[in-house]
């Protein structure tokens, strides 16, 4: 599975990381397939560079992004853009539920069709004081 997550890079208590896309299984410092940006949090503000396009690329192939990632991809606005691109998840609906649909709408429909006759008003009937 592909990942996009941080590796580090920088001297020792200055870290500085690389958003990269790679293989779960490997390392966090070690192999990866392509660098998409890079994050310097000592930097005040902290620096963001991630490229949208090859990072939204990424992700509309099924690369799932790690928590840390997601959270710099929503400061930067990359995650607001894939998910309004991706839509809300489709409904599933069984379908039982759907004939049941159709045949509560075929029996309206076929009640607003027919003459409705008026039944004959019951008559009142007295009661006798007893």
């Amino acid at each position: 599975m592909v990942r996009i997550r941080l590796r580090r890079v920088g001297k020792r208590k200055q870290p500085v990381y690389r958003v990269v896309v790679a293989d779960q299984r490997n390392p966090r410092d070690g192999r990866f397939i392509e660098i998409i940006g890079q994050y310097k949090p000592l930097s005040d503000p902290s620096e963001i560079n991630v490229d949208a396009d090859r990072a939204l690329e990424w992700l509309r192939k099924g690369a799932s992004p790690s928590d840390s990632v997601i959270a710099l991809l929503k400061r930067t606005g990359v995650w607001s853009t894939f998910v309004a691109d991706k839509g809300p998840p489709p409904k599933k609906v069984k379908k039982h539920k759907e004939t049941a649909k159709r045949e509560a709408a075929a029996a309206a429909a076929a009640a607003e069709a027919a003459p409705t006759e008026a039944a004959p008003a019951p008559e009142a009937t007295e009661a006798s004081e007893g």
